[in-house]
């Protein structure tokens, strides 16, 4: 079995605290790490941000779209709002 990579990173002292209680912090922040990665925004990655290309594919999509709450759950979710052909076009 290959060795494990160590990372560490900063965290302030309310945080660490709270992790200080954890009966396993590794296991815990892994499972967070790949959480929040499996969360992450398909277009802008995490970022908040799209790149310029990316918002122009985004315009084009959201024509025919629209982020919605449902009714039900309460959840945002995109809706296609008509029948549409999704084609390439730049």
């Amino acid at each position: 079995m290959a060795k494990p990579n160590l990372i560490t990173f900063k965290v302030d002292d309310a945080l660490a605290d709270l992790l200080q209680g954890m009966p396993n912090r590794s296991e815990f922040i892994r499972a967070a790490i790949l959480n929040a990665l499996d969360s992450t925004c398909p277009l802008c990655k995490g970022t908040g941000i799209l790149t310029v290309d990316q918002r122009r594919h985004w315009d084009r999509f959201a024509e025919h779209h629209a982020i919605t709450e449902c009714d039900d759950c309460h959840a945002w979710h995109i809706v296609c709002e008509q029948k549409c052909e999704h084609t390439h076009r730049r």
